[in-house]
Protein backbone atom coordinates (compact mmCIF):
# COMPACT_ATOMS: atom_id res chain seq x y z
CA UNK A 1 0.00 0.00 0.00
CA UNK A 2 3.00 2.14 0.59
CA UNK A 3 4.41 2.15 -2.51
CA UNK A 4 0.91 2.97 -4.28
CA UNK A 5 0.63 5.77 -2.10
CA UNK A 6 3.64 7.04 -3.71
CA UNK A 7 2.79 6.62 -6.94
CA UNK A 8 -0.59 8.51 -6.71
CA UNK A 9 1.21 11.69 -5.23
CA UNK A 10 3.22 11.53 -8.01
CA UNK A 11 0.40 11.15 -10.29
CA UNK A 12 0.61 14.66 -12.70
CA UNK A 13 -1.09 15.49 -15.49
CA UNK A 14 -1.02 19.24 -16.92
CA UNK A 15 -4.47 20.56 -18.79
CA UNK A 16 -4.18 22.08 -21.97
CA UNK A 17 -7.15 23.09 -22.84
CA UNK A 18 -8.69 26.02 -24.40
CA UNK A 19 -9.79 29.33 -22.71
CA UNK A 20 -13.53 29.48 -20.78
CA UNK A 21 -13.87 33.02 -21.08
CA UNK A 22 -17.46 34.42 -19.84
CA UNK A 23 -17.75 36.82 -22.41
CA UNK A 24 -18.03 33.49 -25.05
CA UNK A 25 -20.27 31.16 -23.24
CA UNK A 26 -23.95 31.43 -23.96
CA UNK A 27 -25.84 32.99 -21.54
CA UNK A 28 -27.96 30.73 -20.99
CA UNK A 29 -26.21 27.46 -19.12
CA UNK A 30 -29.12 24.97 -21.01
CA UNK A 31 -27.79 26.06 -24.44
CA UNK A 32 -24.39 26.04 -23.25
CA UNK A 33 -24.15 22.29 -21.85
CA UNK A 34 -26.07 21.39 -25.06
CA UNK A 35 -23.35 23.01 -26.93
CA UNK A 36 -20.24 20.89 -24.45
CA UNK A 37 -22.51 17.37 -24.81
CA UNK A 38 -22.58 17.78 -28.36
CA UNK A 39 -18.98 18.09 -28.57
CA UNK A 40 -18.39 15.23 -26.18
CA UNK A 41 -20.04 12.95 -28.53
CA UNK A 42 -17.94 14.47 -31.54
CA UNK A 43 -15.21 13.85 -29.46
CA UNK A 44 -16.37 10.24 -28.58
CA UNK A 45 -15.86 10.41 -24.90
CA UNK A 46 -16.85 7.21 -23.37
CA UNK A 47 -20.40 7.05 -22.18
CA UNK A 48 -20.70 10.92 -22.87
CA UNK A 49 -24.20 10.57 -20.50
CA UNK A 50 -22.95 8.56 -17.81
CA UNK A 51 -23.21 11.59 -14.62
CA UNK A 52 -22.42 11.09 -11.20
CA UNK A 53 -26.30 12.08 -9.27
CA UNK A 54 -25.28 12.65 -5.90
CA UNK A 55 -28.26 12.92 -3.25
CA UNK A 56 -28.62 13.47 0.41
CA UNK A 57 -30.74 11.57 3.24
CA UNK A 58 -32.49 12.96 5.91
CA UNK A 59 -29.67 12.76 8.36
CA UNK A 60 -27.78 14.73 5.85
CA UNK A 61 -25.25 12.27 5.12
CA UNK A 62 -24.67 12.24 1.07
CA UNK A 63 -24.42 9.34 -1.41
CA UNK A 64 -23.47 9.08 -4.98
CA UNK A 65 -23.83 6.84 -7.74
CA UNK A 66 -23.59 7.10 -11.79
CA UNK A 67 -26.36 6.77 -13.60
CA UNK A 68 -27.04 7.40 -17.45
CA UNK A 69 -28.47 10.96 -18.98
CA UNK A 70 -31.70 10.00 -20.98
CA UNK A 71 -32.76 13.26 -22.15
CA UNK A 72 -32.41 16.84 -21.45
CA UNK A 73 -33.77 20.41 -22.52
CA UNK A 74 -35.92 23.61 -20.78
CA UNK A 75 -37.90 20.95 -18.61
CA UNK A 76 -34.72 19.69 -17.28
CA UNK A 77 -32.44 16.48 -17.05
CA UNK A 78 -33.79 12.76 -16.57
CA UNK A 79 -32.57 9.61 -15.29
CA UNK A 80 -34.70 6.24 -14.72
CA UNK A 81 -34.74 4.38 -12.00
CA UNK A 82 -36.41 2.12 -9.67
CA UNK A 83 -38.69 4.77 -7.05
CA UNK A 84 -38.01 2.58 -4.24
CA UNK A 85 -33.98 2.36 -4.49
CA UNK A 86 -31.53 3.94 -2.36
CA UNK A 87 -31.82 6.97 -4.13
CA UNK A 88 -35.29 7.01 -4.86
CA UNK A 89 -36.18 6.93 -0.87
CA UNK A 90 -33.34 9.99 -0.19
CA UNK A 91 -35.35 11.70 -2.66
CA UNK A 92 -38.17 11.08 -1.66
CA UNK A 93 -37.02 12.67 1.81
CA UNK A 94 -34.73 15.43 0.45
CA UNK A 95 -35.74 16.87 -3.38
CA UNK A 96 -32.57 18.20 -4.10
CA UNK A 97 -29.77 17.03 -5.93
CA UNK A 98 -26.79 17.21 -8.06
CA UNK A 99 -25.22 16.15 -11.77
CA UNK A 100 -21.51 16.13 -11.89
CA UNK A 101 -20.70 15.00 -15.78
CA UNK A 102 -16.90 14.63 -16.28
CA UNK A 103 -15.50 14.44 -20.13
CA UNK A 104 -11.58 13.89 -19.70
CA UNK A 105 -11.24 13.72 -23.40
CA UNK A 106 -12.16 17.49 -23.27
CA UNK A 107 -10.55 18.22 -20.11
CA UNK A 108 -14.14 19.26 -19.20
CA UNK A 109 -16.78 18.93 -16.11
CA UNK A 110 -20.12 20.30 -15.91
CA UNK A 111 -21.74 20.17 -12.47
CA UNK A 112 -25.60 20.75 -12.35
CA UNK A 113 -27.98 21.64 -8.84
CA UNK A 114 -31.55 21.83 -8.53
CA UNK A 115 -34.89 20.40 -7.24
CA UNK A 116 -35.24 16.79 -8.44
CA UNK A 117 -39.05 15.94 -9.17
CA UNK A 118 -40.71 12.73 -11.15
CA UNK A 119 -41.46 12.91 -14.51
CA UNK A 120 -44.65 12.15 -15.79
CA UNK A 121 -45.75 8.86 -16.46
CA UNK A 122 -46.17 9.08 -20.11
CA UNK A 123 -42.17 9.99 -20.44
CA UNK A 124 -41.98 7.04 -18.35
CA UNK A 125 -44.17 4.77 -20.16
CA UNK A 126 -42.31 6.15 -23.62
CA UNK A 127 -38.79 5.21 -22.14
CA UNK A 128 -39.22 1.91 -20.29
CA UNK A 129 -41.24 0.21 -23.40
CA UNK A 130 -37.96 1.88 -25.48
CA UNK A 131 -36.14 -0.80 -23.64
CA UNK A 132 -34.49 -4.20 -24.50
CA UNK A 133 -36.97 -6.79 -23.19
CA UNK A 134 -34.51 -7.91 -20.88
CA UNK A 135 -33.82 -4.81 -19.30
CA UNK A 136 -37.67 -4.65 -19.25
CA UNK A 137 -37.79 -7.83 -17.13
CA UNK A 138 -34.91 -6.86 -14.81
CA UNK A 139 -36.64 -3.80 -13.82
CA UNK A 140 -38.93 -5.96 -12.72
CA UNK A 141 -36.90 -8.42 -11.20
CA UNK A 142 -34.26 -6.36 -8.91
CA UNK A 143 -35.45 -5.27 -5.63
CA UNK A 144 -32.57 -2.61 -6.21
CA UNK A 145 -30.78 -1.75 -3.54
CA UNK A 146 -32.18 -3.93 -1.17
CA UNK A 147 -30.28 -7.01 0.52
CA UNK A 148 -30.68 -10.14 -0.76
CA UNK A 149 -29.15 -13.63 0.26
CA UNK A 150 -27.36 -14.29 -3.26
CA UNK A 151 -27.06 -14.11 -7.00
CA UNK A 152 -29.39 -16.85 -7.23
CA UNK A 153 -32.35 -15.38 -5.54
CA UNK A 154 -32.16 -12.73 -7.88
CA UNK A 155 -31.46 -15.29 -10.82
CA UNK A 156 -34.67 -16.84 -9.78
CA UNK A 157 -36.78 -13.87 -10.07
CA UNK A 158 -36.00 -12.66 -13.68
CA UNK A 159 -36.69 -16.38 -14.42
CA UNK A 160 -40.57 -16.01 -12.27
CA UNK A 161 -40.73 -12.92 -14.24
CA UNK A 162 -39.69 -14.21 -17.35
CA UNK A 163 -42.34 -16.45 -17.49
CA UNK A 164 -45.37 -14.15 -15.87
CA UNK A 165 -44.36 -11.78 -18.81
CA UNK A 166 -43.38 -14.51 -21.91
CA UNK A 167 -44.18 -11.75 -25.26
CA UNK A 168 -42.59 -8.30 -25.81
CA UNK A 169 -45.70 -6.95 -23.90
CA UNK A 170 -43.90 -6.44 -20.70
CA UNK A 171 -45.28 -3.57 -18.76
CA UNK A 172 -43.53 -1.00 -16.71
CA UNK A 173 -43.93 -1.28 -12.93
CA UNK A 174 -45.60 1.58 -10.78
CA UNK A 175 -41.99 1.50 -8.69
CA UNK A 176 -39.98 2.39 -11.70
CA UNK A 177 -40.06 5.63 -13.61
CA UNK A 178 -38.05 8.62 -14.24
CA UNK A 179 -36.90 11.93 -12.31
CA UNK A 180 -36.24 15.21 -13.72
CA UNK A 181 -33.64 17.46 -12.05
CA UNK A 182 -35.01 20.80 -12.45
CA UNK A 183 -31.26 23.16 -12.33
CA UNK A 184 -30.59 26.15 -10.78
CA UNK A 185 -26.82 25.77 -10.91
CA UNK A 186 -24.10 25.40 -13.61
CA UNK A 187 -20.76 25.17 -12.92
CA UNK A 188 -18.76 24.75 -16.57
CA UNK A 189 -15.03 23.77 -15.70
CA UNK A 190 -12.31 23.62 -18.13
CA UNK A 191 -8.95 22.27 -17.39
CA UNK A 192 -6.09 24.65 -17.69
CA UNK A 193 -2.54 24.66 -17.67
CA UNK A 194 -0.55 24.94 -14.09
CA UNK A 195 -3.67 23.89 -12.09
CA UNK A 196 -5.48 27.45 -13.12
CA UNK A 197 -8.34 25.76 -14.67
CA UNK A 198 -11.43 28.15 -15.79
CA UNK A 199 -14.52 28.13 -13.88
CA UNK A 200 -17.82 29.58 -14.85
CA UNK A 201 -21.00 29.80 -12.39
CA UNK A 202 -24.68 30.46 -13.75
CA UNK A 203 -26.52 31.11 -10.71
CA UNK A 204 -30.88 31.19 -11.46
CA UNK A 205 -31.90 34.53 -10.09
CA UNK A 206 -35.70 35.64 -8.51
CA UNK A 207 -36.68 37.12 -11.99
CA UNK A 208 -35.31 33.45 -13.98
CA UNK A 209 -32.11 35.44 -15.10
CA UNK A 210 -29.45 33.76 -15.11
CA UNK A 211 -26.29 35.48 -13.49
CA UNK A 212 -22.49 34.66 -14.87
CA UNK A 213 -19.76 34.59 -12.64
CA UNK A 214 -15.96 33.12 -12.48
CA UNK A 215 -14.72 31.26 -9.96
CA UNK A 216 -10.85 30.78 -8.29
CA UNK A 217 -10.16 27.21 -9.32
Amino acid sequence: MEDINKYIKELRKDFSGEPLDERDVDKNPANQFDLWFKEAVKANANEPNAMVLSTVNEEHKPSARIVLLREYGIDGFAFFTNFQSRKGMEIEKNPYGCLTFFWPELERQIRIEGKIIQHTKEASDTYFNSRPRTSRIGAWSSPQSKKIKDRTELENLVTDFDKKYPTENVPRPEFWGGYLLKPDYFEFWQGRPSRLHDRLLYSLQENNEWRIERLAP
